[in-house]
């Protein structure tokens, strides 16, 4: 900083000493973050008469201090810019991927097809008529063009994918060497599909609206649980905490999840669902913020 006023001619050898003898931490403050001089000159002055400096100072120390200032922001932006560069690939694709072809990937789903022990039912949690089912429902909003560097990852393997996670909720990177298919575009697809899923089956899942859907329901329960209209429950989807969210989503279990709320009838079918609630709150305050539980109260 002395050497920097030394050669600054415009400041009075009393004014540089007076500067000298000042509080430098205090005057370097907002350098970094302050990078228009007009705005630093003009706030200076109100700056100097909070600190031990008189305004005669502040007005000649303000231009040098405005020409660190950009020279800092120049300085960190750059600084900024080089560490966000991608560093270069050093493949093209790991040994892992280069062997994946679409023959092999759909040669996969029909070796555990012909499994007589049930391995693709394991694989998806579903038989294969309703895998074949959902496939045919939503494969013209999941499927992909070829393009000359690569085949797109098959239809039935996209689905797939999407089931193994929504059945064992494994990671992307267990999914990655299952599937021998990159984290990031599996990160790509579970959302595509559940979306296209979503779209075409948002009607099948619906609260019954006549008292002889409920009677229906009701006779299937009435061997085992008379009276009964359905069975429900919960499960606590484990998740990252979200940013700023503090304890909110923090359970019993000492997890951050939020909660799936159901309603099944005696076939296992689903007639409600429920999610989004904070896994803080207890079971009964999920069913009474619900959309079943309101309805309800509004009927009585």
């Amino acid at each position: 900083m002395s050497i920097i006023f030394k050669e600054r001619s415009t400041l009075s050898p009393r004014i540089t000493a007076r500067f000298r003898g000042a509080n430098l931490p205090r005057l370097y403050h907002g350098l970094h973050t302050r990078n228009s001089s007009q705005h630093f000159q003009s706030s200076f002055a109100k700056f100097a008469t909070l600190s031990d400096m008189d305004v005669n100072v502040a007005a000649a120390a303000a231009p040098t201090l405005c020409a660190l200032a950009n020279y800092n922001y120049v300085y960190f932006k750059n600084t900024t810019e080089i560490k966000k560069r991608w560093r270069k690939r050093r493949w093209w694709m790991t040994s892992i991927h280069r062997n994946r072809t679409t023959i092999t990937m759909e040669k996969q789903l029909s070796e555990l097809v012909a499994e007589p022990s049930g391995e693709f039912h394991k694989l998806t949690r579903m038989s294969l008529a309703d895998f074949e089912y959902l496939l045919n429902q939503i494969s013209s909003k999941i499927s992909k063009q070829d393009t000359q560097l690569r085949k797109a990852i098959p239809a039935q393997i996209r689905l797939a994918i999407t089931l193994r996670y929504l059945a064992t909720g494994d990671d992307f990177q267990s999914l990655h060497f299952l599937f021998k298919i990159s984290p990031q575009l599996i990160s790509n697809i579970i959302p595509e599909v559940c979306s296209a899923l979503n779209e075409v089956l948002k009607d099948e899942i619906k609260i019954p609206s006549w008292p002889n859907e409920w009677l229906e329901i009701e006779k299937g329960f009435s061997p085992t649980l008379p009276r009964a209209i359905g069975s429900i429950d919960g499960k606590h989807i484990v998740l990252e905490s979200p940013i700023n969210s503090g304890s909110q989503y923090y359970n019993y279990k000492r997890t951050f999840s939020i909660v799936l709320l159901a309603v099944v009838d005696s076939q296992y079918k689903f007639i409600f669902a429920d999610i989004g609630c904070q896994g803080r709150i207890s079971d009964g305050g999920v069913f009474g913020n619900c959309l079943l539980w309101k309805k309800n109260a509004q009927t009585n």
